[in-house]
């Protein structure tokens, strides 16, 4: 985001706790950006297994499908621990009210639509967002490209551009690409 010029500020989360820690030292260089208690996202407070992946990007609240792992290898699920889950409505409200124009991404491996279910107060603050939209199901019980556009468009976004992002190298189908959504102007 600061590549990119955002110079305001920025929230992120994070469940796995060897990455929180080192994404928090890496926003403790930057006094605009505000890094979450050690969590995962989700539609309610608890906890749940984390499926971690050999290449932790990977790594999801879901079970990994072998279209997965068979379009990356050394993507496969090494272990499970216990995570923390959090709605995001409950950790982002209070700092969305310091962001006059808030944008949000969601990477969260195949549970985007539990994140969105959290989040009603945080999208409806939102003026665009960017997230995972899944072609070919890649985690067990993950909601597909259409099903998170028609979401997305029940809150008022948009579509406005689209960008591939994972293809399985030896098909060259593409199984993933981020949606990039604003919400539309009022008439």
């Amino acid at each position: 985001l600061r590549a990119a010029g955002c110079d305001g500020p920025a929230l992120s989360f994070e469940p796995l706790p060897d990455v929180h820690r080192r994404l928090a030292a890496r926003a403790g260089r930057d006094r605009d950006w505000t890094v979450a208690p050690c969590c995962a996202l989700g539609e309610a407070d608890g906890t749940a297994l984390l499926h971690v992946a050999g290449q932790t990007a990977s790594s999801s609240l879901l079970p990994m499908l072998p279209a997965h792992w068979q379009a990356a290898p050394g993507t496969e699920v090494v272990h499970t621990q216990v995570v923390t889950v959090m709605r995001l409505d409950d950790v982002a409200v209070p700092a969305l009210a310091a962001m006059r124009r808030p944008f949000l991404k969601i990477d969260v491996q195949g549970a985007e639509m539990a994140v969105l279910r959290g989040a009603p107060l945080t999208l409806s603050r939102c003026v665009g967002l960017q997230i995972e939209l899944t072609l070919h199901p890649l985690y067990d019980g993950q909601a597909l490209w259409r099903e998170v556009i028609d979401a997305l468009a029940a809150q008022g976004f948009r579509p406005w551009d689209l960008q591939p992002i994972f293809s399985d190298s030896a098909s060259g189908r593409l199984l993933q690409m981020d949606g990039i959504f604003f919400r539309e102007a009022p008439p």
